[in-house]
């Protein structure tokens, strides 16, 4: 059985959940809102032009998650997947999801986004195998700290090393979808990697490289 790798924020949806969730804190009132807004604009800037850092963001992102409890959260999270995600959806991703179980591959979703943002937007795209950043718990809460090694540029081919140790399953045969040049370090190693609505840098790489390069929007 094949594997069939998914990037998430701006591959199998149209937008980046991560950035997405900031957005979200700000309209909740939950953080600072012209602080917050400022800071998640120009870390999505630094992500998307290659240069995040990744320890930096973390720790930004994840603090509001520790002032919040698990009831709080889950009620959020239910109006951000009908207010930010949904608007987000695309039907052609959900097409090809279902062309690779069809075709009796494994599916994963990788990202580079923690566990809490995307796990209920795998549940609903189908998918049951993921790969994200995970994040500390005590006491049942959040600390806004990482409990592992981020899903992140190199970090991702290292979670997925380790999870296909676990599984005892290899990459022969595999393919990774993705849009970000962050991705670069997986892509390269897949048997079969597509670029999908990719950005500049990866645009430019997939066609010198000769990979295919798909659209899943309009």
């Amino acid at each position: 059985m094949p594997l069939a790798l998914f990037d998430l924020d701006n591959t199998l949806i149209a937008g980046d959940s991560d950035h997405g969730w900031g957005e979200f804190l700000v309209a909740q009132n939950i953080v600072d809102a012209a602080y917050y807004q400022k800071m998640n604009d120009q870390f999505y800037q630094d992500y998307q032009n290659g240069q995040l850092d990744m320890s930096a963001y973390l720790a930004f992102s994840l603090a509001p998650l520790g002032t919040l409890s698990q009831p709080e959260l889950k009620q959020l999270h239910k109006q951000f997947m009908v207010d930010v995600i949904e608007p987000l959806w695309l039907p052609k991703a959900e097409t090809l999801l279902k062309a690779h179980k069809k075709n009796g591959d494994t599916l994963i979703i990788i990202t580079s986004t923690n566990r809490f943002v995307v796990e209920p937007i795998c549940n609903k795209l189908g998918v049951e195998h993921l790969i994200a950043t995970e994040l500390e718990q005590q006491n049942n809460q959040f600390t806004g700290r990482v409990s592992s090694i981020p899903s992140f540029k190199e970090g991702k081919v290292t979670r997925l090393n380790q999870w296909l140790e676990e599984a005892g399953l290899n990459l022969e045969d595999s393919s990774f979808y993705s849009d970000s040049i962050n991705d670069l370090p997986l892509l390269k190693i897949v048997d079969h990697p597509v670029a999908v609505d990719p950005c500049p840098q990866l645009k430019e790489v997939a066609r010198q490289r000769n990979w295919e390069i798909i659209s899943l929007r309009g």
